[in-house]
């Protein structure tokens, strides 16, 4: 095998290939490229939201069946694993990748949208400012992180319990068969990467808009491609160096000092802003959301116009993107959670991350409509720079906007390493360690279509990348509903063998371990 093969599989090269044309297509051609993969986009949008909103609820309600059934009991791991990462440690980097910059960028971009332009109420009335936050716990809730949930589940049983590599493909092997080690299997394999990358360039192109937005409006700096340009080298080689360093520091260390940054900075928002007001309203909309979770899971509005087109713009969306996003997410939080319970894994995973986004988008939503109410010019301003103008209106605004720019700078760097690692797994073969230099690759790569696609056409370039990532989300979600399948085939079985019931045979769970102890020693001690 060539110095080469040992580090690079095929997946490398179809994935860099299909992602190459498509980047140059949206350089040369960014706006009619975007129209193509817009228009394909919205017709996937109009004809599958249905589709979505099954396969969401689905897989919601079998993360919850799993938690509470006897397999929740099976190890992500041997019997004798332990977790690899402190708790606080775990869920702060499962939380940085998953959603990091989209909470900061869309704090309170998104409650100001649908408090004007809601999906049933009269715009900027107080029922549209309840439907605002109800819609927005829904969009970032149980549904995405149910999601990726379920990718990372069968990865981690797969490869920590079940010894495979650390490949999306190889989760299907219990339905599949060795075909998963063929063709089909480098096709799941190459989808994963692809959207991986897609996905990721977005929201490295998004991050420096906003940090860029955020030193305009702090010191005067130009918005333009050239200080984006800059921002991205910066940030560029910080997350290069985190990726380096490995997951046990630099991406610990980076999603511990986020979690930091977020707390003072939701502290900053709740006292600063309305505090009572955010305080009711949270308590009130979680009421709301948990108590229609399953009507507005499974509603497509098809009789009623206005909600159906602004399901298309926002609910449905999401649900493509949060499910292009799958594969790099749910791969990252597989790599972190060996040694976890599959029931310990669904509740950190449902739980923790829903309520920090709704006490995020309750602070940071209510205070920005409060805020606009009284400064209109806020509501026409662009997502990059709205929640900097919110701040602005508030007391120490010059501090929580330089906090800010300081925690979007930090998710930046956090999702960046965390993809590289990711891909640098899934291109060299499922390696839980891939080599530094394909890191490096990887980040390079991602931060040079992140600029090209800002330079040929600004958020037209993104917008148009993003619209690719949700068409590959529809194939991607076949996968996903295999992976689910597989999953309890195969952990179901295990239960089985272990006799595990809500009480289990303690006696025969101790003959088991006691088995795979022995295999595994025999296994070391073979010459």
């Amino acid at each position: 095998m060539s110095e080469k093969r040992k580090h690079f599989s095929s997946v490398f090269t179809y994935a860099s290939i299909i992602v190459g044309i498509l980047v140059l297509l949206g350089a040369v051609f960014p706006e009619g490229f975007g129209e193509v993969t817009g228009a394909i986009g919205d017709w996937i949008t109009k004809n599958f939201g249905w589709y979505y909103m099954t396969v969401f609820t689905l897989i919601l309600f079998f993360c919850i069946f799993l938690g509470l059934s006897p397999i929740g009991k099976l190890k992500l791991g041997k019997p004798h694993d332990k977790p690899d990462f402190k708790t606080i440690s775990w869920l702060a980097m499962l939380f940085s990748a998953g959603m990091g910059i989209g909470l900061v960028f869309y704090g309170a971009a998104e409650p100001i949208s649908h408090f004007l332009a809601p999906p049933t109420a009269t715009p900027e009335t107080t029922a549209a400012m309840a439907e605002a936050m109800r819609s927005t716990f829904l969009h970032y809730g149980f549904h995405p992180w149910a999601i990726y949930g379920i990718v990372a589940l069968s990865l981690a049983y797969s490869q920590f319990r079940k010894g495979e590599v650390g490949l999306l493909s190889k989760t299907l092997r219990p339905i599949l068969g060795d075909r998963v080690d063929g063709p089909i299997g480098t096709i799941v394999d190459v989808l994963s990467v692809f959207a991986t990358i897609i996905g990721v360039a977005v929201s490295l192109g998004i991050g420096a808009m906003q940090i860029n937005g955020g030193l305009s409006y702090l010191f005067g700096i130009p918005y333009n491609e050239l200080v984006q340009g800059i921002i991205i080298a910066v940030v560029t080689v910080l997350f290069i160096y985190s990726a380096w360093s490995g997951l046990s520091k630099g991406i610990q260390y980076l999603s511990n000092l986020n979690m930091i940054l977020a707390g003072l900075l939701f502290l900053a928002v709740l006292v600063l802003g309305p505090t009572l007001l955010i305080l009711n309203m949270m308590t009130s909309a979680t009421g709301d959301y948990l108590n229609t979770l399953v009507f507005h899971s499974l509603d497509v509005a098809p009789l009623n116009p206005q909600k159906q087109e602004w399901m298309y713009s926002w609910t449905i969306y999401y649900w493509g993107w949060w499910m292009s996003w799958s594969p790099f997410v749910g791969i990252f939080i597989a790599r972190i959670s060996r040694g976890r319970s599959i029931r310990e894994f669904v509740i950190a995973i449902l739980l923790v991350p829903t309520f920090v986004s709704i006490f995020w988008f309750s602070a940071f939503g209510l205070t920005g409509v409060e805020v606009a109410q009284n400064a209109p010019h806020i509501f026409g301003m662009p997502p990059e720079t709205q929640l900097f103008g919110v701040f602005n209106e508030l007391p120490f605004s010059t501090i929580i906007s330089i906090l800010t720019v300081i925690l979007v700078s930090s998710f930046f760097i956090t999702s960046a390493d965390s993809a590289i690692f990711v891909l640098g797994m899934q291109t060299s073969f499922g390696r839980l360690n891939p080599a530094s230099f394909i890191k490096v690759i990887w980040g390079v790569a991602l931060s040079a279509i992140a600029y090209v696609l800002l330079l040929a056409g600004g958020q037209t370039g993104l917008d148009a990348l993003q619209s690719a990532a949700i068409i590959s989300a529809l194939p991607f979600s076949i996968v996903v509903l295999l992976m689910a399948a597989a999953l309890y085939k195969d952990a179901n079985q295990e239960r089985k063998n272990l006799g595990l019931t809500m009480t289990p045979d303690k006696k025969r769970m101790k003959e088991y371990m006691d088995r795979v102890k022995k295999e595994q020693e025999n296994k070391t001690n073979k010459p």
